[in-house]
């Protein structure tokens, strides 16, 4: 004996079909306006404009985590201080939502509105772990924070939990920036922030980046790192400006196999006469190298 399903079961069905296809949809509108909402947040709150200074060169690139669900809060920063110095800073928020987004703008703020205060980047960056955590929040983040006195090319550094810096000089030299770091901000009070002393030679370049770029799940943070040191030597070589240093850097941030944001900012420097090498067109010839 056949059994025959009543006609209205499939009305029925197609009704309940079409109602979750209408829930689905309007749960995915809700993630992507969350999502712009976020990227939204991110580039509002980074620079439009980079400080200048005679013979010095500042690019940045930046690539938000845009696909699927997942918005980062990485950022940098450039800005001249009080002292006259340039005060420059890039980091990463915990987390990948529109919380971490407004995080990030918390803690570049905080960077800059105490630097008024002191330019010293461990004092700097003890100062803002303190205000991160007066906050109240469960976020941290980690941060590299450098001063540049473009009088003398010297660079100080310090950098909570942070990945390190790259350098490169015009005659071939380059590296990665160690140093003993402190502890990400926002997570226990009271820390300090040793600091690293760098100088910037004619030609030379320095290259900030978040992990975003150089780590992942194809990718170690060490090879990462050296092939962000051999782009940096090959470019102070050749004389390339920052802004294609910056551009061939970023690109790194797709075969590190995830999903993350990405930031890269470079200070190149001419020298002191700004001459172009080989008469060519003026250049960053990129570059820099520790002070003892």
């Amino acid at each position: 004996m056949s059994r025959t399903r009543p006609p209205d079961d499939g009305d029925e069905l197609l009704t309940r079909l079409g109602s979750l296809t209408a829930q689905a949809r309007e749960h995915a509108e809700l993630q992507r306006s969350r999502v712009e909402l976020a990227i939204a947040l991110q580039r509002g709150m980074l620079p439009t404009d980079m400080p200048t200074a005679p013979r010095y060169h500042l690019a940045v690139r930046y690539a938000p985590a845009c696909h699927g669900l997942n918005v980062g809060g990485d950022w940098y920063d450039a800005f001249t201080m009080p002292d006259g110095r340039i005060g420059l800073s890039i980091g990463d928020v915990q987390g990948h939502n529109i919380e971490a987004a407004a995080f990030m703008g918390q803690v570049r703020v905080g960077l800059r509105a105490l630097a008024s205060v002191t330019s010293e980047p461990g004092e700097l960056l003890a100062r803002t772990n303190d205000l991160l955590l007066s906050l109240g929040t469960e976020l941290f983040a980690t941060c590299t924070f450098m001063r540049l006195d473009p009088s003398t090319g010297v660079l100080e550094s310090a950098r909570a939990g942070h990945i390190p810096c790259v350098w490169a000089t015009a005659d071939g030299r380059s590296g990665i920036a160690g140093g003993e770091e402190g502890p990400p901000l926002g997570i226990q009070e009271g820390m300090t922030y040793p600091v690293t002393r760098h100088r910037l030679t004619t030609g030379g370049v320095f290259v900030l980046l978040t992990d975003g770029v150089v780590e992942g799940p194809l990718l170690e943070v060490d090879e990462g790192l050296d092939q962000v040191v051999r782009l940096a030597g090959v470019a102070a070589v050749a004389g390339l400006t920052a802004d294609s240093l910056a551009a061939a850097v970023i690109k790194g941030a797709d075969r590190v196999g995830h999903e993350d944001d990405a930031a890269v900012l470079v200070l190149g420097y001419d020298g002191p006469d700004g001459q172009p090498k080989d008469g060519a067109e003026r250049q960053p010839k990129s570059g820099a190298e520790g002070q003892p």
